[in-house]
């Protein structure tokens, strides 16, 4: 079993909504490595491999259809602070970056 440990880090991500949106009640879902688990909106942090590239993505998603995504592979020398942005309509990709170290948006 202590040979299936791998390294870790953690991750702070930003999630951010538009003021003014033409949807309401949604909330986005995260994917790391594949893996989908709902989120909320704000500033959150997660658990990710040290020593890979981990891809991070993000979507909205209604009974209807999924919108809003954008993803960002995460090296393992890259800041640990990503953001996303919602769009303001249902059918715009979101957009998510690398978090700026003077501000929450995405560069």
């Amino acid at each position: 079993m202590d040979g299936d440990v791998r390294p870790t880090r953690r991750i702070e991500l930003s999630l951010h909504k538009p003021w003014f949106a033409l949807y309401a009640g949604i909330r986005p879902t995260l994917v790391i490595e594949g893996r989908g688990q709902p989120a909320q909106w704000g500033l959150g942090t997660w658990q990710v491999p040290a020593d890979e590239t981990v891809v991070v993505g993000v979507f909205l998603f209604t009974r209807l259809w999924r919108f809003g995504e954008a993803d960002c592979a995460l090296e393992p020398h890259d800041p640990p602070a990503l953001a996303y942005r919602a769009p303001a309509l249902p059918f715009l990709r979101g957009r998510m970056g690398l978090r700026r170290t003077n501000g929450p948006g995405p560069q």
